[in-house]
């Protein structure tokens, strides 16, 4: 039964992505290696997920963790990015999408720059960070996009040091059959020595009922004793060489694109991939089904 919804996922895949080489006969092998790969090491809730030495995520149940090494295979063979501190991925019976989880050793990240900054302006950097960025993405084959405007204007909550945003995204050429932009809603939890961001990849049609998702798994993260912001030690602890706002302007315009593939290309796909890959919840099988018997 795996291996049948495996083989429906990666026909869909090669019909429906932009991204010539998903259509290739390796990267489809791949794709397959790498999902009963992830089958195999998901982590299902109820349970805590250690994530390293930082922080710990209190996983519920209807939730599944996929690990770095796994996800990280998992997110190359669908054509995306990942970077050094990706520490795994988060799937969820009610998720219209999936969580990229990871891990910034920047340093105590100074907050009080929240109380100033001008959301239009960082806007405007993270659309000037994008369009830097499409050069890269034009030379690796992948289509460019650009952010035209705010899904969630960036909020960040002093008394629990998280910081919310999220930016719309959209190809720069459009594909003849358009489809829901691709959205990325991003989440952070400033620590002692860095940050934690859990990035809910899904589209605009979906992502307000996805908000309250990001924000369980936002409640679900804690930083171990120790690591904690409020554990800041001024006279050893080393400070980020940025504020807050980077995190929504420079930083995350750089970065930005290790989840942009994902999230305009495979957000549409991914109801259907956790079912075919991870037979995971009750609600997306009927879908699953119906879908087929259409």
């Amino acid at each position: 039964m795996l291996l049948r919804r495996l083989r429906t996922l990666l026909a869909i895949l090669a019909l429906g992505c932009v991204i010539p080489s998903l259509a290739q006969a390796d990267t489809a092998n791949e794709l397959e290696a790498a999902s009963i790969a992830a089958t195999a090491a998901q982590i299902t809730g109820p349970q805590h997920v250690m994530l390293g030495n930082q922080a710990q995520l209190a996983l519920p149940n209807g939730f599944a963790f996929i690990p770095a090494a796994e996800g990280a295979r998992l997110m190359r063979a669908m054509g995306n990015q990942t970077d050094d501190g990706f520490m795994g991925l988060v799937i969820g019976e009610q998720m219209a999408g999936f969580m990229s989880v990871r891990y910034d050793a920047a340093g105590y990240i100074k907050d009080d720059d929240a109380r100033d900054w001008d959301a239009e302006a960082l806007l405007q950097n993270l659309k000037d960070g994008t369009e830097a960025g499409n050069e890269m993405r034009r030379q690796q084959g992948f289509p460019e996009f650009v952010v035209d405007g705010w899904v969630e204007a960036p909020r960040y909550d002093a008394a629990h040091q998280r910081l919310v945003w999220s930016a719309r995204l959209r190809d720069k050429q459009p594909p003849a059959e358009q489809s829901s932009p691709g959205v990325n809603y991003n989440t952070y939890q400033l620590g002692r020595e860095g940050y934690i961001s859990m990035n809910l990849v899904t589209d605009l049609a979906n992502v307000e009922s996805q908000k309250p998702i990001a924000g369980q798994m936002l409640d679900a993260l804690s930083f171990h004793e120790g690591k904690r912001y409020a554990d800041f030690n001024a006279d050893t602890d080393s400070v980020a060489a940025y504020g807050l706002a980077a995190l929504v302007g420079g930083v995350a315009a750089k970065k930005i694109g290790l989840l942009a593939t994902a999230g305009l290309f495979l957000a549409k796909f991914w109801k259907i991939a956790a079912i075919a890959v991870f037979g995971f919840g009750a609600g997306l099988r009927k879908l699953f089904n119906k879908k087929s018997a259409d």
